[in-house]
């Protein structure tokens, strides 16, 4: 008999999920603390080529790796790729302009964005609920960025820039989410991981005309590390799901603010403002309301199996 792909080790799934949260932030660390130095199309070149062999090894030892060859919409995964790479680059510029806590809790706003993008471009259904956590998200994303943007803020300010390079990263992150949710009903999730490294390699290389640093030994370690933790740790989400369910392990993804405000402040001598703090939790309390109605649609749909639910 088949061995089963997934099954339910909650403790595993969560283990695997904060695995992964701590090493995404140790390599957004590493980053930012090459950013004064390096191009931001150079990261992303050494974080995705030195992705794709961890990527390969895991799709072999899986037995996946004729799946992540195939794919039925190129074109598909070449704009997911064109989306992420650009959503990569805009965070490591923001990395290096703002505090590492601050890019953490910009980017709590993505799954916001992703339900407003699923509304417009799908025609998902949303309703009072879930129109009550977009406001509360936005809400939240505009006490966070009040300070980079509003009253007093100049666009030649670095922080501002990044600000708005994180914010941009984040709604083309949302881009991305509705992307993979059209491949995926053609191609295995294995070709939208490795294709994206691959095409998001391809991309930023072509960022050296415009000029790449010389790193030293030491530097060349750290990017090519970059590339290596960032496809370990995407290993331990995808495995995290084959053990826990999706809603059961999202509001884990909550606990990087805790890694990003410990990393940065012993670091880069960091520390969160009460505004930032207040900004994210807004953040992260419309993202719970999703998840929870997320859960209760998924309840009632066990109870119903209606053809076309509807939220």
């Amino acid at each position: 008999m088949a061995k089963p792909l997934t099954s339910h080790r909650p403790i595993l799934a969560v283990t695997l999920k904060l695995s992964a949260l701590v090493l995404f932030t140790g390599m957004s660390a590493m980053i930012k603390a090459l950013s004064a130095d390096f191009p931001p199309g150079e990261m992303v070149f050494f974080r995705s080529l030195f992705a794709i062999p961890v990527i390969l090894v895991y799709l072999i030892a899986r037995g996946q790796l004729r799946q992540g060859l195939i794919v039925k919409k190129p074109m598909g995964h070449f704009w997911r790729g064109v989306l992420g790479t650009s959503a990569m680059g805009l965070t490591f510029t923001g990395l290096g302009l703002l505090p590492l806590p601050e890019v953490t809790a910009i980017g709590y706003a993505t799954p916001i964005f992703t339900l407003i993008l699923a509304a417009l471009m799908l025609g998902e259904t949303i309703r009072l609920v879930r129109i009550g956590a977009v406001v509360l998200g936005l809400l939240g994303v505009i006490v966070m960025l009040w300070p980079r943007l509003g009253t007093g803020a100049s666009l030649d300010q670095a922080a501002t820039i990044g600000a708005l390079c994180v914010l941009g990263a984040t709604v083309a992150r949302a881009f991305v989410q509705i992307h993979i949710r059209q491949l995926v009903q053609v191609d295995h999730a294995a070709a939208i991981v490795f294709y994206f490294s691959l095409t998001a390699t391809l991309l930023s290389a072509l960022t050296a005309f415009f000029g790449w640093t010389m790193p030293t030994p030491e530097q060349a370690a750290i990017l090519i590390l970059t590339g290596l933790i960032g496809g370990v740790a995407q290993i331990l989400v995808t495995s995290s799901y084959r053990f826990g369910q999706a809603s059961m392990l999202a509001p884990y993804d909550y606990a990087s603010m805790l890694f990003a405000i410990i990393i940065g402040y012993v670091w880069f001598d960091e520390l969160p403002t009460l505004v930032m703090l207040a900004g994210a939790l807004l953040v992260i309390a419309g993202n719970v309301v999703v998840i929870w109605r997320e859960r209760q649609l998924g309840l009632d749909n066990v109870k119903t199996r209606p053809l076309n639910p509807k939220a």
